[in-house]
């Protein structure tokens, strides 16, 4: 019988992909944009954002999913219509110190 030990990922890949990910997300003026609408507005369904972003419920349905895939945006489904809000705690975890300390060593 051996006793395995988990190995840990000393090269940080894995937090890196995670935040790679994020990031490009947000790189996007548009879904900035989105993030800052909900934001300001809170919850709100796609036909509602679409005019205030002046874009095809399509196009910013596509912007949406990024940013869901991401974990930046949480959608609640009412019926037959998706309703998105920030993910204030994701947000927090981005512009949280665990971030900064990955750049500087005194953290």
């Amino acid at each position: 019988m051996t006793n395995d030990i988990p190995l840990q990922d000393v090269s940080g890949t894995k937090i890196f992909e995670t935040y790679e990910q994020k990031f490009k997300a947000i790189a996007d003026q548009k879904r900035l944009q989105i993030m800052n609408i909900l934001t300001i507005k809170g919850e709100m369904c796609v036909c509602d954002l679409a005019p205030l972003m002046d874009m095809k419920q399509s196009k910013l349905s596509y912007h949406l999913k990024i940013l869901l895939d991401a974990n930046i945006v949480k959608k609640e489904t009412k019926g037959t219509w998706s309703y998105y809000s920030l993910n204030q705690e994701e947000i927090n975890h981005l512009l949280s110190a665990e971030l900064c300390c990955l750049f500087r060593p005194s953290c």
